[in-house]
């Protein structure tokens, strides 16, 4: 089966009801904003989708939901990280069952796993949702700590379906060891390192602020833009101290893609001064 392809956004989750419940009826409407914007695909449940703090019925709903809004060549990818095997081999068997292109995967939070418990962990989601293409996930900044590159020349061995990685963490020098594995695509994670990254041979980008702005990383992607990566940095130095999750999703109500800009709590909305300083900060930037 083929694997991912370009620019993938990593979408929010369409929340209500304070973010207790899917807000189902505004997947269609975010899946035709994405698509429309010249991204490739999306990743459902992954940091941007609040994937961890959902239930896996939820979560597979969620997949469910972008399934079908989907138009015909518009990658959908599943993230499968959760606390347990149990709980990731769940959702990865569900997503080949349901269609879904590949899933991704990210190291369980809070325990830092040894390499035993990561090759384990990893090969029995990867085979729960064989033969979909599988990504490893490596994102210090959430998980808590990184994914040895033995870790994953071991996986390549026990895992066939093993297809790349998505590499989110920062600066470059700690990408670098990832893109120097043979054989395996990999996409960057954090934009202001997407065109670094695909010089160093990445295949494209999973970008939480193309749930936004898909045309701005659409452009980083394809034509490799000056412009597109001097908006990213714009946008990720702006957004600095700024709820994340919440940002993208008033982004998005602004624009008429979502009702509500509903988040899970913890997280929290933004204040009524963040709420202007997102609103000024999309406003300078193209879309």
């Amino acid at each position: 089966m083929a694997g991912l392809l370009g620019a993938i956004a990593a979408a929010v989750t369409p929340l209500r009801d304070g973010g207790r419940r899917l807000d189902e009826g505004a997947f269609p409407p975010l899946v035709a904003f994405l698509a429309g914007g010249g991204v490739d695909g999306l990743l459902a449940g992954g940091t941007t989708g609040e994937g961890v703090l959902l239930s896996v019925d939820e979560r597979r709903r969620a997949t469910e939901l972008f399934l079908s809004a989907r138009p015909d060549g518009f990658q959908v990818a599943v993230h499968a990280g959760a606390q347990t095997t149990g709980d990731s081999v769940a959702i990865a068997a569900h997503a080949r069952e349901a269609g879904a292109d590949a899933v991704a995967l990210i190291a369980p939070p809070y325990f830092p796993l040894d390499d035993e418990e990561l090759l384990r962990h990893f090969t029995a989601v990867a085979g729960a949702c064989e033969p979909l293409p599988f990504y490893a996930y490596e994102f210090v900044g959430r998980s808590g700590y990184a994914i040895p590159v033995d870790v994953i020349q071991r996986l390549r061995a026990r895992a066939p379906n093993l297809r790349g990685m998505k590499v989110s963490d920062t600066p470059f020098i700690a990408v670098e060891p990832y893109l120097e594995l043979e054989g395996l695509d990999v996409f960057i994670g954090n934009e202001p390192l997407v065109l670094e990254g695909m010089a160093s041979g990445a295949l494209g980008a999973v970008s939480g602020l193309a749930t936004a702005f898909p045309g701005i990383v659409a452009s980083l992607v394809h034509e490799r833009s000056v412009a597109a990566d001097a908006a990213v940095r714009t946008l990720r130095d702006g957004l600095q101290g700024i709820p994340f999750h919440a940002a993208m999703k008033e982004i998005l109500v602004a624009r008429d893609v979502l009702t509500v800009a509903d988040v899970r709590p913890p997280l929290r909305g933004l204040t009524d001064d963040e709420r202007g300083r997102v609103a000024a900060l999309a406003a300078q930037v193209p879309r």
